[in-house]
């Protein structure tokens, strides 16, 4: 079984809708790799440490075509594999931030309706309707979404399709057109094809079950919580200054936190943040009373800071005297 991601530090700001993301090398495209470990390091060296099978997983994604659906809990790097295969590839990257309730318009394309209003009122007077109907449906009044601006895109970019669990079985089933063809169909345009192959990840926190008909279009790759050894080799990598017998306790106590019933157990991208807190404060070693004073960048939830203060924090007070 291969080890699983990991996260840079996350980002201070996220759009509730969807983004677009843009390296800042604006030069076209140029990475390629050339075996699964070659991806491997590319990854490294944009600061996201791969798994095993992540690294295949997404070697075979860029050379294979096919979109990869990535699974697992909350906080194992999910997203950030995208960020970190865009920022390797060179490639812009299109994001798509699922929601409840989120429709085509959004996702898609939408007409600039005022625009149309303003060019009907602008034809001159006695201009029949067949005239105007086909004048205000051409692509200067087309709204171009996430989807669409991925698959229109002149230079091949990463799209992501975040968090797909949130929406319906209905966006699913929209989908798929964009999965199996890379084309979307405008009834008063007609088809529009991709004009590059972009690298689609799929991610989901397995908070409902997806259809099989997406699956089957999917590459597919399950993260989960690193082993010790990995997630300390992330924290490493991300704070090097960090002394290395306080790094691995600081990974150990994680795990600890993590065994606990939590509303949140806390993610890689917070170990690292956890990790540059306790840099910052200078600290020499993780004690109780350092766990409790830092305890909050790890565990976001008022239930979940007791449960964690009174398991966690019992087990790193020191042995009475004569114990």
């Amino acid at each position: 079984m291969s080890s699983p991601t990991q996260a840079p530090p996350p980002e201070t700001s996220e759009s509730s809708i969807s983004t677009t993301e843009k390296h800042s090398n604006s030069e076209p495209a140029a990475v390629s790799p050339t075996s699964v470990q070659a991806l491997r390091e590319g990854l490294r060296g944009v600061g996201y440490l791969p798994g095993e099978s992540t690294a295949l997983v997404a070697y075979l994604a860029t050379k294979l075509g096919k979109p990869v659906l990535v699974e697992g809990p909350a906080g194992v790097g999910k997203t950030e594999l995208a960020k970190a295969l865009a920022s390797y590839l060179d490639r812009e990257l299109v994001r798509l931030q699922c929601y409840e309730g989120l429709d085509e318009a959004k996702a898609l394309y939408e007409w600039n309706y005022r625009k149309q209003l303003l060019r009907i009122q602008a034809e001159a007077d006695g201009a029949g309707w067949e005239a105007v109907q086909e004048d205000i449906f051409g692509e200067e009044f087309l709204l171009a979404r996430p989807l669409m601006s991925a698959i229109a895109s002149e230079q091949p970019v990463v799209l992501l399709i975040d968090e797909i669990d949130k929406t319906d079985q209905e966006f699913e089933a929209m989908l798929l057109e964009v999965l199996s063809d890379f084309q979307i169909s405008i009834p008063e345009l007609g088809r529009v094809e991709s004009r590059t192959h972009p690298v689609v990840l799929l991610t989901s926190n397995n908070s409902r079950e997806l259809t099989e008909a997406l699956k089957r279009r999917c590459l597919y790759l399950w993260l989960d919580y690193p082993e010790l050894e990995h997630e300390l080799a992330i924290v490493r990598l991300h704070a090097p200054e960090l002394d290395e017998t306080v790094a691995r306790r600081l990974v150990q106590i994680v795990g600890m936190v993590r065994e606990l019933d939590l509303k949140k157990p806390p993610s890689i991208a917070e170990s690292i943040d956890w990790a540059r807190a306790l840099l910052l404060l200078g600290a020499q070693d993780i004690d109780e009373e350092t766990f409790r004073a830092t305890m909050s960048v790890i565990v976001k939830h008022r239930t979940d800071m007791d449960l964690v203060a009174e398991r966690v924090g019992l087990r790193l007070r020191p042995p009475a005297d004569g114990a």
